[in-house]
């Protein structure tokens, strides 16, 4: 796709913590360049950086994190 993803922005006045969907850490302030996006059921989900390392191969599989 030729298209641009677009990042997530704050919606409001306040901006959301992103939170990792596998342990639950909090990103400090804007999302890591290291953190990793996955898009699962038309859902954005974001991975710290030992999440995604402990599962690079379910990943780069594009399997979803439900079965990892």
């Amino acid at each position: 796709m030729d298209q641009p993803t677009p990042h997530p922005g704050p919606s409001g006045s306040e901006a959301q913590p992103v939170v990792c969907a596998g342990c639950g850490a909090k990103a400090p302030g804007e999302i890591p360049p290291t953190w990793t996006c996955s898009v699962e059921n038309g859902t954005r989900q974001y991975f710290c950086v030992d999440c995604a390392r402990a599962n690079l191969r379910a990943i780069e599989g594009r399997l979803d994190s439900s079965w990892w």
